[in-house]
């Protein structure tokens, strides 16, 4: 076991972790816009510098492995200014529609903002003009507030193994695209809507839940799809108010596989207007509930049944 400091408290971890894991062990909590635990990690955001003894400059916890009698500091002077910086950066071009986005309350970006203090940004930066892609009928996508993490690219890429997003362009010009730039409805996008449950800010959304309430409005309950054997695990978004079922939430931290569309689309069943309580048969040109037993022809066995 490796031994290291961090803000003062010892903690062992196994050869091979990183900073940022030992910190979690010890209960410490890291700002991170690009970590996630089930995906490679770049350091591509850096908002999660730390301050180590002996190192020159402030390195990423989450690429940066523990060594033998390590000295961390994860909330220094100089670690923490370097954060508002890199958020102030974030900022400049990044659109400022925190009133009206559909991510507000749920937006990691505005919540470190709100942690560290950062209301604006002293940096004067084009803001983009990206066209909405609302093309794919279950998941709208906003280049304009995407920040360039890449959790989107490589949860497709390493957790369903599709690749259909990537990064295009250089510099300021840099976006995350399918193929070609082409929309996501002409891509290879299956809908699986992991690209949506890693996005730390409102880039991508599902499109069920647009309109339907703020993220503070709703709660999370955790179910497993039974529409077949895979056991897909994802989240029912639930009204707080009435309790009714707004939507689906793929799971983003769990070890559950995609949620396909059969699971995405059940929601409609539950809440179907025209949905009929009872079969109907087409007696006489007219069509009139019946029961089960009858619409399927199983009258005659259930009466045999019953005489057993």
């Amino acid at each position: 076991m490796i031994e290291l400091t961090i803000n003062g408290k010892v903690v062992q971890v196994e050869p091979g972790t990183t900073v940022l894991q030992a910190a979690q062990k010890l209960g410490v909590k890291i700002p991170t816009l690009c970590y996630d635990e089930r995906l490679s990690s770049p350091g591509a955001c850096r908002l999660c510098i730390v301050e180590i003894e002996g190192m020159r400059g402030l390195p990423a916890s989450c690429v940066t492995q523990a060594t033998q009698g390590m000295i961390v500091y994860t909330h220094s002077e100089k670690v923490m200014e370097a954060r508002k910086t890199i958020l102030e950066l974030l900022l400049a071009n990044h659109p400022l529609d925190c009133l009206t986005c559909e991510k507000s309350g749920d937006c990691k970006l505005q919540d470190y903002c709100y942690e560290y203090g950062v209301a604006q940004t002293s940096f004067e930066g084009e803001k983009h003009v990206f066209e909405l892609d609302d093309t794919n009928p279950y998941i709208i996508r906003d280049n304009n507030k995407c920040i360039l993490c890449g959790k989107c690219v490589r949860a497709c890429s390493e957790i369903k193994g599709a690749s259909v997003l990537d990064f295009s362009q250089r510099g300021f010009n840099t976006k995350v695209t399918p193929a070609f730039d082409t929309p996501l409805a002409d891509s290879d996008c299956v809908y699986c809507h992991n690209c949506v449950a890693v996005c730390p800010v409102g880039a991508l959304m599902p499109k069920e839940l647009l309109g339907k309430g703020r993220r503070w409005e709703m709660k999370k309950e955790p179910v497993t799809c039974t529409f077949c054997e895979a056991g897909c695990n994802f989240f029912l978004c639930k009204s707080k108010r009435d309790n009714r079922v707004l939507g689906v939430l793929a799971e983003s931290a769990g070890p559950g596989r995609p949620l396909c569309l059969k699971g995405r689309l059940g929601l409609n069943f539950a809440y179907n207007p025209d949905c009929v309580e009872k079969p109907l048969l087409k007696v006489d040109g007219e069509f009139i509930p019946v029961e089960w037993a009858e619409a399927l022809g199983l009258g005659p066995i259930v009466e045999k049944l019953k005489n057993l």
